[in-house]
């Protein structure tokens, strides 16, 4: 039996691996089947009726998402006959839906307003009162429920139930008085709560987050990597770039990496890249200098510093592979040697703890790209994790010491602690992205690019390199750590 079958859709030819759907099929050919219920990430439920074709050979209609394909199979999505039944289906869809689409944070986003434009019956043909249902219900620590909005497509409860496996939800009554909710005395209380968000193809579902943040149409995306856990998330970053403000982040789509998902750490990764959290200037002494003179006083204090042995390296784990090849090949340049290397990690760190979804206990966005890079330049650290004796024996009095803080503060939970004592140091140069006060004594203090405006690379756990791109509408004044180091060779003549 052949693993493959050759079908028609709309008189093209595709062919789909056996066990395939029609609406597989359908979106492998990129033909646009209506549908609410089925999601490629869930079990299929065929509640919806709305993904309607035509199959020759057949006396009726067929749901796309539960029917077959099969060998010779010729479909059809266009026919008036479809057409008139995708208007009815959104119809009833339609009857008890409330008109809150100018107060509803899926405006822009909504698939019932998609297909009204795409396939809707423009004059309604009900006149019955639509059945009133509980609005704005507070279903747990992240998510808002209005229960007149859902159409019961059932996709949050089975996202429930097959991927966290926490089924805290459920439909409620029949006909049309059912509802979905919580079982009594339970709450939506989990790490994947904001995916019920996103897969809710209507407005029942919205982020407390970002509910009546912003309009979604003013809203630029970013495809990028989240730098939360080692695992590297597809995601994309959601900018309102006439205000120079991030408001969300959404997964993207990566079967080998995150599939659909992502979790809620992870949706907090915009919050220290917008301008009010961010270091916007560099210091010398806790006086703000410009860039130009920034970039100066690191070379000149590198070039002082008159060999290897006198500098030491800090680095954490939230670099591109590109920025610690960068550093450590001008370095060695500069010093004729290779510093003092070390590894920065938080104390409380249990780097190989797993939830069973996606989110890992290496909080860091490119360990295995930094040891990479370590092997590649022949490197050989020290860590630093809880005991900062070693760093503080290596610096020595008026040695350099040059720091690579976190860009994710919040992975480093004893973050305090730690610049406290590289504090006790007596040079420190700290490349950093956050207005953090406790980073102020430092000697130099230089502001980084965040992970959004960024060309690089990471890697994640399982050694899968995958790219940064900066978004060409950021503007920022703050530097990579290559671009501080390329200009730090430069203005050296090396």
């Amino acid at each position: 039996m052949s693993n493959q079958v050759t079908l028609s859709i709309n008189n093209q030819s595709v062919t789909v691996p056996a066990g395939s759907t029609i609406m597989e099929a359908a979106q492998k050919a990129g033909v646009a089947v209506p549908h609410f219920c089925w999601h490629p990430g869930l079990s299929i439920a065929g509640v919806c009726r709305f993904c309607m074709v035509k199959v020759e050979g057949m006396p009726k209609l067929q749901i796309a998402c539960n029917t077959p394909a099969t060998e010779g199979m010729k479909v059809d999505t266009v026919s008036d006959e479809v057409k008139e039944t995708h208007k009815w289906a959104l119809e009833f869809h339609l009857i008890n839906h409330p008109l809150d689409c100018p107060i509803c944070d899926q405006a822009g986003e909504c698939e019932l307003q998609n297909y009204y434009m795409k396939v809707g019956k423009y004059q309604s043909q009900m006149e019955d009162q639509k059945v009133l249902k509980p609005k704005a219900l507070d279903v747990g620590d992240t998510l808002v429920l209005d229960t007149e909005r859902c159409i019961l497509c059932s996709r949050c409860v089975r996202f429930e139930d097959e991927v966290t496996k926490t089924s805290t939800l459920g439909i409620f009554n029949r006909g049309d008085q059912a509802t979905i909710g919580t079982y009594q005395g339970r709450r939506i209380q989990h790490n994947y709560s904001y995916n019920l968000a996103d897969i809710c193809p209507v407005g029942a579902f919205t982020a407390k987050d970002f509910r009546f943040k912003c309009r979604v149409w003013f809203l630029k995306e970013t495809k990028t990597i989240c730098p939360g856990c080692s695992t590297g998330c597809n995601v994309n970053l959601f900018q309102n770039t006439n205000q120079r403000e991030y408001y969300r982040l959404k997964p993207r789509h990566n079967a080998d990496v995150n599939g659909y998902w992502m979790c809620d750490t992870g949706r907090t990764m915009y919050e220290h890249l917008n301008a009010s959290a961010r270091l916007a200037a560099p210091s010398l002494n806790a006086q703000n200098i410009t860039p130009v003179v920034a970039v100066q006083t690191l070379s000149e204090a590198l070039q002082k510093s008159g060999s290897a042995d006198a500098v030491s390296v800090v680095f954490t784990a939230q670099y591109t592979s590109e920025e610690y090849a960068s550093v450590l090949t001008s370095l060695k340049a500069l010093l004729k040697g290779t510093p003092k290397v070390f590894v920065w990690r938080d104390e409380s760190e249990k780097a190989d703890d797993f939830d069973g979804i996606l989110y890992r206990g290496d909080r860091n966005p490119n360990t295995r790209g930094m040891m990479d890079v370590f092997k590649e330049q022949g490197v050989n650290p020290t860590l630093l994790k809880g005991d900062f004796a070693p760093l503080a024996t290596a610096a020595g009095a008026g040695q350099l010491t040059l720091v690579f803080g976190p860009e994710v503060e919040s992975a480093y939970p004893n973050l305090q602690k730690a610049l406290t004592r590289f504090a006790e140091l007596k040079k420190v140069v700290y490349f950093g992205n956050t207005l953090n006060s406790s980073a102020q004594p430092f000697w130099l203090r230089l502001p980084v690019k965040v992970f959004a405006e960024k060309n690089g690379t990471f890697v994640n756990f399982k050694g899968i390199a995958q790219s940064l791109k900066a978004n060409p509408s950021v503007l920022t004044t703050a530097k990579g750590v290559d671009e501080y180091f390329a200009e730090v060779r430069r203005f050296a003549s090396v």
